[in-house]
């Protein structure tokens, strides 16, 4: 894969991130930022949604405040989405029916961010599409805005494919989600364990392929630098460095 990437706005306003997925077809990743995206990651959320039985799952039309809609996305044809949800004083989605677990990790001293909506084209390579999702959505909570645990409310028939895709666990147990009308569980993901997997990937680890199969499809350490240094002096200053297990194996500080 090659990523390209636009500077932010000096406000600091959202990342626009290019993703030329090679071989095959290209796609792009980039923010909710128009009307059109955003119009047309919504069809792809309620369609995906309803498919599988969820209701009153929607996009707002605008891009709020500590949340980051991300869509790939194929010429005019919208393949995926995924939001962000930054912790802050509106605090998260996941706050409403999982107050008590949010809050005890909220007390632990972790920064919590979150990751809602995600929805990928039935006809689209949906391995890779969510992987670059995913993978871009961790370069904006965590390498960017230094959030270090992510959380997931995910059905629990769900649970066995993020645990193998990319090593999540289960941290508030199952039950009802009147948003949806449907069963949910809480599943928790140490981004720090992220970054070392991702480096462990780029170190040809056949053990982390196995185990977690996103880590093959994830971007590599120098199109992941790439990306952060394109976003200019604001994304410098606000990236959280690699590890020095990333450095080490990489050689990017």
């Amino acid at each position: 894969m090659h990523l390209h990437t636009q500077a932010l706005a000096p406000s600091g306003a959202h990342p626009v991130v290019h993703l030329l997925a090679a071989p095959g077809p290209g796609f792009t990743i980039h923010t909710a930022d128009t009307q059109d995206r955003r119009r047309d990651a919504g069809r792809l959320i309620r369609q995906r949604y309803s498919w599988r039985g969820y209701r009153g799952v929607s996009l707002p039309p605008e891009q709020r405040a500590q949340r980051y809609t991300l869509t790939a996305a194929n010429r005019n044809q919208t393949l995926g989405t995924i939001t962000v949800g930054l912790d802050g004083p509106e605090g998260l989605n996941c706050d409403a029916l999982f107050g008590d677990e949010v809050h005890a990790l909220r007390a632990a001293g972790l920064r919590l961010c979150e990751f809602t909506r995600l929805a990928v084209d039935a006809a689209a390579q949906s391995r890779q599409v969510l992987a670059a999702l995913f993978h871009a959505a961790y370069l904006v909570a965590y390498r960017i805005g230094g959030f270090d645990r992510l959380l997931i409310e995910v059905h629990p028939r769900h649970v066995r494919v993020y645990e193998r895709m990319f090593g999540a666990c289960v941290v508030g147990a199952q039950r009802h989600h009147p948003g949806v009308d449907a069963p949910a569980v809480l599943l928790s993901l140490d981004l720090a364990d992220v970054e070392e997997q991702l480096a462990s990937q780029s170190d040809t680890s056949q053990q982390v392929v196995a185990e977690h199969p996103f880590y093959a499809l994830a971007f590599s350490a120098q199109e992941e630098a790439r990306h952060i240094s394109r976003l200019g002096p604001a994304g410098e200053a606000a990236q959280r460095p690699c590890s020095k297990s990333r450095t080490k194996r990489t050689g990017i500080a």
